[in-house]
């Protein structure tokens, strides 16, 4: 019986992104995520006994700034080695040889994979034949696995590569292939990189992304991990994907529908920050917090956001006992419906509200109306806008700010029962 563990994706001392720093949060736990969680790895595999680690690219984040960034990882790998673990590596798009230029010696015997043409490395003393090419430059566009090698007979063959496979949304089209070709190889398992969720894509043979194992804003939500892998002689016997992830990304959405006051909604984001950080099983939480749905208090709620804000964070340190990390707070309560018919109304705010409706209802046509908003929104502070909106050319972007701002104004303005 063997253990291999496949990772890829680490990026090593890459931040983790939207992360504001205010009183009482878990910093110190941010900041050296990606350090703690490779360690985290390593730990998995001593305690697995594994025979085999494999990473399939982008242990790093880009071209090294720091010469301790590759010390860290030398001395990862170094434990790894005195206890006997093959390690094999192919880069990827971050890591290619041409982006990171101060690469450092690493451990003896740690085997990388050819970055010129695809190559096969045996490993007779654990039965496995590993197949595989990194990347010599970032963008490689070509399919990189119709030139791997034969299986070698005899032993398990597992191929390695960094790779989109048939495209994947957020993420660049490196090494295009297809499933189908890449069972066609002949291959017992295929350990892939560049995709950050846990995916199989095939289990015949087995076409494996382990997903990064440390999620590194809003996009990577929930728990992130490493693949365990048991084989018995030449055959797989278990695929299994292990949480490893030192701080966890989650959003949180609170159902406030009906919430008679401010005290009633603070309350049900309370007892939704409780439940998610239970969930986190005693990882630090970095969380997303949205308010939705129909309710007396919409207008309160969405009047001040800083205030909002500040309320959620001061239940975040009751609650989180400094193990709740509050990225943003977003407002998306609706009225509830109970003021009667806008249209029959003439007052001023009714006016306005019937207008900003009516352009939210379009927002093709309001994105032609205010196109100088474009060039607005390009001038803020990088990571400004939400992470999964575009900004101005994003319809759904455009109709939220619609209705935030409605929210906002009718706040600010004091506005009575009487305004929906």
């Amino acid at each position: 019986m063997s253990v291999i563990v496949h990772t890829a994706d680490v990026h090593l001392d890459s931040p983790l992104a939207g992360l504001l720093d205010y009183e009482g949060a878990p910093k110190d736990d941010v900041r050296l995520a990606t350090r703690r969680v490779l360690t985290k790895i390593v730990d998995l595999a001593l305690d697995e006994r594994a025979d085999m680690m494999i990473i399939a690219g982008d242990l790093y984040d880009g071209d090294l700034r720091d010469a301790n960034t590759a010390l860290f990882l030398c001395a990862e790998l170094a434990r790894l080695r005195r206890a006997g673990v093959e390690v094999v590596i192919a880069y990827g798009n971050h890591d290619a040889e041409s982006v990171v230029t101060r690469r450092l010696p690493l451990p003896d015997g740690v085997t990388v994979m050819p970055t010129r043409r695809p190559g096969t490395v045996s490993f007779p003393r654990v039965g496995i034949a590993v197949h595989g090419q990194g990347y010599g430059r970032r963008d490689v566009l070509k399919d990189l696995s119709a030139a791997y090698p034969e299986p070698v007979e005899g032993l398990l063959n597992i191929g390695v590569l960094h790779t989109a496979a048939t495209g994947r949304d957020g993420h660049a089209p490196y090494a295009p292939c297809s499933v189908e070709a890449l069972a066609a190889r002949g291959y017992d398992y295929w350990a892939l990189g560049h995709v950050h969720e846990f995916e199989i894509l095939c289990r015949d043979p087995w076409i494996v992304y382990p997903g990064c194992p440390q999620g590194r804003g809003l996009r990577e939500c929930g728990a992130k991990g490493v693949v365990l892998i048991e084989t018995d002689n030449d055959r797989i016997v278990s695929v299994e994907s292990r949480a490893v992830d030192v701080v966890r990304w989650e959003r949180v959405d609170v159902d406030v529908a009906g919430a008679a006051d401010r005290d009633e909604a603070l309350g049900r984001v309370r007892d939704a920050l409780a439940a998610s950080l239970t969930a986190a099983e005693g990882r630090p939480l970095a969380c997303r917090v949205t308010l939705a749905g129909a309710c007396p208090v919409d207008r309160s709620l969405g009047a001040r956001p800083q205030q909002l804000t500040d309320e959620v964070r001061a239940l975040a340190l009751d609650v989180g006992a400094g193990q709740l990390w509050i990225e943003g707070v977003r407002c998306a309560t609706k009225p509830d419906g109970s003021t009667g018919n806008l249209a029959a109304r003439r007052d001023p705010i009714a006016r306005l509200l019937v207008d900003a409706r009516a352009q939210a209802s379009d927002p093709e046509a309001l994105r032609d109306r205010v196109p100088s908003l474009g060039d607005l929104v390009r001038m803020l502070p990088p990571g400004t806008l939400d992470a999964e909106h575009a900004g101005p050319d994003d319809a759904a972007w455009l109709a939220d700010r619609v209705a935030g701002a409605e929210r906002l104004i009718l706040g600010r303005l004091g506005a009575g029962t009487e305004a929906p």
